[in-house]
């Protein structure tokens, strides 16, 4: 469970709620004004309506599920993939290649077993590059997906609360007989643009910066996972392995695999 994404959840609300119940000297009545059924509809219904025309519905659906992921980071920990390739390449130094087919079974990492699988079956280290990477770019090509959904959402949202503002201004110069009504009506136009910049700033943008974070850990870990199972396959030592993939290490990360015992000694 991400802590940032509820914290920031929970601190954004607060804040929002707050500050309304300032300007407003703590009058519910006057806080209440900025709840507009007609302006959720223009805002919310036309965003709404808008991403369905943009998105076939699957496609849809599938970024909105995605949502999810801003809580739940993916199983991305470049220091415990290097970790793994060490205790493989020690393996297959000591009793061949042949056995890895058998111990790769035990990481619960399907990327990890495919290109295991791929040198033991003898693949040419061209072809299983081209494979792996293949993977990789279909799978951030999925993520793009997904955060393309939120992309349009955070540039529709505004789009929308400006079309709820025109609306509402056109119907307030319609009718300008009452001074003292130019106000309110004016407040009421501008709610629209309120909501789509909610939208935007408090859901979309967080949303798609969040999964372009983990999206980019994931993907790192593949690399170093492929470097990994290359250099395994060419018969390298351990130890050069791991200096090898420790270059794609943070130093704090690396200081880290290093005092968690992490060196590949074994010849």
């Amino acid at each position: 469970m991400d802590l940032g994404s509820i914290l920031g959840i929970a601190s954004g609300v607060f804040f929002i709620i707050t500050s309304i119940l300032l300007s407003a000297d703590f009058n519910m009545t006057k806080a209440l004004k900025l709840i507009d059924a007609p302006s959720v509809m223009i805002t919310i219904g036309g965003t709404v309506a808008a991403t369905l025309i943009a998105h076939p519905l699957n496609k849809l659906m599938t970024g909105l599920k995605a949502t999810s992921k801003i809580f739940s980071p993916p199983n991305a920990d470049p220091a415990a993939a290097i970790k793994n390739i060490i205790m493989l390449a020690n393996m297959a130094r000591k009793e061949g290649i042949l056995s890895l087919e058998d111990a790769v079974r035990e990481f619960n990492d399907d990327f990890l077993q495919k290109g295991v699988m791929l040198i033991v079956d003898g693949t040419d280290p061209e072809l299983v590059r081209s494979i792996m990477e293949t993977e990789m770019a279909y799978i951030d090509a999925r993520h793009g997906e997904c955060r393309g959904v939120w992309e349009f959402i955070s540039g529709s949202g505004p789009a929308w609360g400006m079309i709820g503002t025109l609306i509402g201004l056109i119907m307030m110069l319609q009718d300008m007989s009452d001074p003292d009504a130019l106000g309110p009506s004016m407040a009421v136009a501008i709610i629209t643009t309120f909501y789509g910049s909610l939208i935007a700033n408090f859901i979309a943008n967080p949303i798609v910066a969040k999964l372009k974070l983990f999206g980019g850990e994931e993907m790192h870990t593949r690399e170093i996972l492929v470097e990994g199972i290359l250099s395994i396959q060419a018969g390298e030592n351990p130890r050069i392995i791991e200096e090898k993939l420790k270059a794609f290490l943070s130093p704090a990360i690396r200081r880290t695999l290093e005092e968690g015992g992490g060196k590949g000694g074994e010849e």
